[in-house]
């Protein structure tokens, strides 16, 4: 027979941690994109698929035209072009991402992407922390 004695909670912590298993993710959900045109996201990792906060990383696809309002996120953000080309504007200039090509905007920074190019453009997003619409600060408070 074996007694325990003190705090239950930390004993509870403590073998969970030992439980803990691989994560497989059968099938993204879809995320409803700010902007203009129909960007579709699918969310692999973050908030809504996953229920992971630490960090999340979605496939995304955007038509030409498209353009999202701009934002300063709490969030670094990693974003590698598959197809296409993607345009980031910041504060002090605009970068243009071609397939194959990769971007990083630190948290905090004013950014917005677009994809003005014929073809649009499919990138892969990865958010450290997780996105929030509580945390990318939205221009005009959109989320």
């Amino acid at each position: 027979m074996i007694i325990i004695t003190g705090n239950l909670d930390i004993l509870k912590t403590e073998i969970s941690s030992l439980l803990i298993m691989a994560k497989f993710i059968k099938s993204p959900s879809i995320i409803e994109a700010a902007g203009t045109g129909n960007k579709t996201i699918q969310e692999y990792f973050g908030h809504v698929n996953s229920n992971t906060s630490e960090v999340s990383i979605a496939h995304m696809k955007s038509p030409k035209g498209w353009i999202e309002p701009g934002q300063r996120p709490e969030f670094n953000e990693y974003t590698v072009v598959l197809k296409g080309r993607l345009k980031i504007a910041v504060k002090n200039g605009e970068f243009i991402v071609n397939e194959g090509q990769a971007i990083m905007t630190e948290k905090n920074e004013w950014v917005q992407y677009s994809t003005p190019f014929e073809g649009g453009a499919e990138y892969i997003a990865i958010c450290l922390p997780a996105f929030s619409p509580d945390t990318v600060q939205r221009d005009n408070g959109l989320s």
